[in-house]
């Protein structure tokens, strides 16, 4: 069952399954069916997107209109994301920022940080806190200041923490799925401007390690 947040005539606020794809596919491969169904709406139109083995907190448009002032909102950087990720070590200063060069090769999909801007290579930077640890692993909230492809998971996997999970990243643990979540997302509504907030927590799995998830 969907857990659907908000909803009105603009847009859908939810959380997304893991192993579902965030962008329209197939009936049971996709979450667009699915909120199509839930809501009793024809048109369902995806801004951002997470990895198929990560879940969390997403909104989606249900017009053009909305859709476009979602993905202009996206472009100006004004919808904030705030992750929460297991990672493999301890962050060391527990808080701060990391700002890399990121190269993604499409055919391999996997990012890489690099040390010299050329084509392809975009800046990515995100700050993070460190809210618990245990059994050699960290509970990080993360606030991405960008938004590249597997920005999360390769910046810390770079710095030897891969995210629990995370195989195509360095993780050598046997955990079912990637410890992300999508825990907090802030926007401003695309018909009325107000600004909107929601959030939700993971469960399960190694998130049940922690006492501190918030």
């Amino acid at each position: 069952m969907l857990e659907v947040l908000y909803s009105d005539r603009s847009i859908a606020v939810i959380v997304k399954p893991v192993g579902l794809l965030s962008e329209d596919g197939a009936a049971g491969e996709s979450v667009c069916p699915l909120i199509r169904e839930t809501l009793g709406v024809s048109e369902v139109y995806p801004v951002h997107r997470l990895d198929r083995a990560v879940g969390g907190v997403m909104v989606y448009a249900l017009t053009k209109k909305a859709a476009a002032a979602l993905s202009a909102a996206i472009a100006e950087n004004k919808l904030q994301k705030v992750y929460l990720a297991a990672v493999h070590g301890a962050p060391e200063p527990r808080e701060g920022e990391y700002t890399d060069l990121l190269f993604k090769d499409a055919r391999k999909n996997k990012s890489y940080v690099v040390t010299r801007e050329r084509k392809g290579v975009k800046r990515a930077s995100l700050a993070y806190e460190t809210l618990d640890s245990a059994d050699g692993l960290s509970l990080v909230r993360i606030t991405l200041h960008t938004g590249r492809s597997h920005q999360i998971r390769v910046q810390f996997s770079s710095r030897k923490m891969p995210l629990v999970g995370d195989g195509k990243y360095g993780a050598v643990d046997h955990a079912k799925e990637i410890a992300l979540f999508s825990h907090v997302l802030t926007f401003a509504h695309p018909e009325s401007g107000s600004e909107m907030h929601f959030s939700a927590l993971p469960s399960g799995g190694v998130w049940e390690s922690f006492v501190n998830l918030h």
